[in-house]
């Protein structure tokens, strides 16, 4: 039995009423789900508040779900909600990421990449890097950073990222390229580019 269908037989039995079966749903995929939300809300204290809340929505549209989507595409889809939400409500929109891409769409964690090298001018290169990144993605206006984090950060693909946003798959495509050209941008003067290069 898929995944998939695993998750569907146990929707199917939490819409009849059996709590346990949204019990186990909310365990396989609470860790992951704490991680996303953790990209948004910064303050690690909220994150679980966020996270209560995100999952008494799911469990109060639960009867909603039709299936159409993998259950966690679904529930990340009310968890960013709801970040997103709290984020607004605070004044507080961003979000931080240490990964880049490259054109090929791989990620890059240009600080584990460097991490062989130990020298001070090393490390001060990496921290330089990776603030860099970090104002970078922060800058992103809020559809082009949750498909960039979505995207590296959660290793979702294009058509996960799709249903969670509600927009078509060459609007992901488009935000997530988009992202990618302003941290690039950023980085050129550190790693000394031409424009040309992503890295």
């Amino acid at each position: 039995m898929k995944d998939r269908d695993v998750d569907q037989a146990l929707v199917e039995r939490a819409q009849q009423g059996e709590q346990k079966a949204f019990e186990l749903l909310v365990s396989k995929y609470q860790r992951r789900f704490i991680r996303l939300l953790s990209r948004f809300v910064k303050d690690e204290h909220m994150v679980n508040d966020v996270a209560q809340e995100a999952l008494i929505k799911a469990y109060c549209a639960l009867p909603n779900f039709r299936g159409e989507s993998a259950f966690y595409t679904w529930l990340y889809r009310i968890g960013i909600n709801t970040a997103k939400n709290y984020l607004a409500t605070n004044g507080r929109l961003s979000m931080i990421s240490a990964d880049v891409a490259n054109d090929e769409g791989d990620v890059l964690d240009l600080v584990e990449q460097m991490a062989h090298e130990h020298t001070p001018e090393a490390e001060l290169m990496n921290r330089e890097i990776l603030q860099t990144v970090e104002v970078a993605v922060s800058k992103l206006p809020d559809d082009l950073r949750r498909a960039i984090t979505l995207r590296e950060l959660e290793g979702l693909s294009y058509e996960e990222i799709a249903q969670i946003m509600g927009c078509p798959i060459g609007t992901v495509r488009s935000r997530i390229f988009r992202a990618r050209e302003v941290i690039a941008s950023d980085l050129r003067p550190l790693l000394d580019t031409s424009e040309n290069q992503r890295w």
